[in-house]
């Protein structure tokens, strides 16, 4: 039996920060980046939060945000005596948010503070997801947290925000979303709800990513890609993840490569892993994760008279998008040393194994497949 909850309203489309306007006399902590504050896009915020409001900003919010920023903010939210929380940002900016208001329920033992997430980026899902993914830097580890306590009570997805995202961030956080929603189609835990929010969200990027990385004020894409996330993000709260995101959380931290880009990096490595997909002609059978991701193929109008040529025309069409993002396939095209992926890549397959993601990937890994993965990642 499955139970599945949304429990995020979610406010989407041009205008969707107007939203904002309705809350009165809280005490407002905010949760941003540097970024957020230096661009003017927080003015965005307080344009339309009413003079009843206090506010107080914390954004000391740095990429894959590590254990003492969170502890740092935990305090400032308890001193501060919030009654509300807003994370404007991307994703480090609203799991370090999550993070906060778990450990501030945990720790000082307040109560279930309301949580506004605000994406300034279209790739997470973070907005609507139970999950928050917090860095240890002297341990290079990123540590999945997971938790219902965690689930922002709204979410406001306006394109707007996304307008002057660079080109290059659009690419990364785009591949994530296409990742979050191809391993939640495929994960132990998939069902037809979750397969229906995948399978649209991967529409959804084939269709709208390249323009939104070759215009970035191409509202539509924008937008298009705004949902494409959060739909994602709603299909793998369902369904968890997989072995792509169980390397990627140890290896971006290793290597020092955005989360996107590494998870863009793996994909097509891990899906050839899960299919048990071999190159040639030959007439062997195919796994049932091969016709999954068979389905995806022909959802998207690709080649799949089978299930191995539906996992070719998958992995091809998602190579050729990264061409058309001018994405880096290969760990030496991102500046790793041969000799550096000697001597990380056994940690890093056992830093894989134990991360939770792992647990729902279709094909049982070992060590040894990872590092295969990893060797061929070098230089494919």
């Amino acid at each position: 039996m499955d139970k599945i909850s949304i429990k995020t309203d979610i406010y989407l489309g041009q205008g969707a920060l107007d939203r904002l306007t309705d809350w009165r006399n809280r005490r407002i902590f905010v949760v941003t980046d540097p970024f957020i504050i230096k661009s003017g896009m927080i003015n965005m915020l307080f344009e339309r939060l009413h003079d009843s409001n206090e506010q107080y900003i914390f954004s000391n919010i740095v990429p894959d945000p590590p254990v003492e920023v969170v502890t740092e903010g935990v305090e400032a939210l308890g001193a501060f005596q919030a009654d509300l929380i807003i994370a404007i940002g991307g994703g480090s900016a609203i799991d370090a948010a999550k993070a906060m208001k778990l450990f501030a329920q945990k720790i000082l033992k307040q109560h279930d503070i309301p949580f506004v997430a605000i994406p300034t980026t279209s790739g997470t899902g973070s907005e609507v997801t139970s999950f928050s993914v917090i860095s240890d830097k002297e341990k290079n580890i990123k540590y999945p947290l997971v938790s219902d306590d965690m689930l922002p009570q709204e979410a406001i997805l306006d394109p707007e925000l996304v307008k002057s995202v660079p080109n290059f961030i659009t690419a990364d956080t785009g591949m994530d979303v296409l990742t979050h929603a191809i391993e939640a189609y495929v994960s132990t835990k998939a069902n037809d709800i979750s397969d229906a929010l995948a399978e649209k969200a991967i529409k959804l990027v084939f269709a709208y990513l390249p323009r939104a990385y070759n215009d970035g004020n191409d509202l539509e894409a924008r937008e298009k890609m705004h949902n494409a996330s959060c739909l994602a993000g709603m299909a793998f709260n369902i369904t968890s993840l997989g072995l792509n995101h169980g390397i990627a959380h140890v290896a971006g931290a290793k290597f020092k490569i955005a989360h996107g880009r590494m998870n863009s990096l793996l994909l097509t490595h891990v899906i050839e892993f899960n299919a048990d997909y071999k190159p040639g002609y030959g007439r062997e059978e195919s796994s049932a994760v091969a016709a999954r991701y068979a389905e995806i193929s022909k959802s998207l109008g690709l080649s799949a008279p089978n299930a191995k040529s539906g996992v070719r025309s998958l992995v091809q069409a998602i190579k050729q998008l990264q061409k058309q993002l001018q994405m880096p396939q290969t760990l030496r095209e991102c500046g790793v040393e041969i000799s550096t992926l000697e001597k990380m890549r056994e940690g890093i397959a056992e830093g894989a194994l134990q991360d939770g993601c792992t647990a729902t990937n279709p094909r049982v890994p070992a060590a040894a497949d990872i590092v295969e993965i990893l060797n061929k990642m070098f230089q494919s």
